[in-house]
């Protein structure tokens, strides 16, 4: 049985060697994101989460994230408000297809309103069909395009 839990800093190692194994997918990450320090930040701020297996495997990731870049675009609906980002969902390859991307949504789901945030917001890089179809499924809206960081991304929201 796989177990969600916040990531301790034992799992740092683990947590970037799955981020490596989705470099230059449709995510669009690379060797300079998501690394180090963004594991440090997210630890820091206890914003980090991780699914292990029975066997103590590292299978997934998910993030609150903080970023004023993206919580001051306008796209956001202001009736769902105060609401939280997340980010760096990663599942590794052999273990996609089977719902977990959707568990660790929802697990995220639950912490953001254990913060007492209304509504949920992420941003997903054109293209990336995959995401946007799990994300669609979850209930998530395309509420407009933006770009950040040098990408195009589509802001996509929903209420908690």
């Amino acid at each position: 049985m796989n177990t969600i839990k916040k990531a301790a800093e034992e799992d740092r190692n683990a947590i970037l060697k799955l981020y490596r194994t989705r470099l230059y997918g449709p995510a669009d990450w690379n060797e300079y994101y998501p690394n180090e320090e963004t594991i440090e930040f997210d630890l820091s701020r206890d914003a980090l989460f991780v699914m292990k297996n029975d066997a103590g495997e590292l299978i997934a990731t998910i993030s609150i994230d903080e970023d004023q870049e993206v919580d001051s675009l306008t796209v956001w609906d202001e009736n769902i408000a105060p609401a939280g980002e997340l980010a760096r969902l990663c599942v590794r390859e052999d273990m996609q297809n089977q719902g977990i991307a959707k568990e660790m949504m929802r697990y995220a789901f639950d912490a953001l309103k254990e913060q007492g945030k209304k509504g949920v917001h992420i941003l997903v890089r054109k293209g990336h069909a995959g995401a946007i179809a799990c994300y669609t499924a979850l209930g998530f809206q395309q509420v407009g395009e933006c770009s950040l960081f040098e990408k195009e991304f589509i802001c996509m929201e929903r209420e908690l």
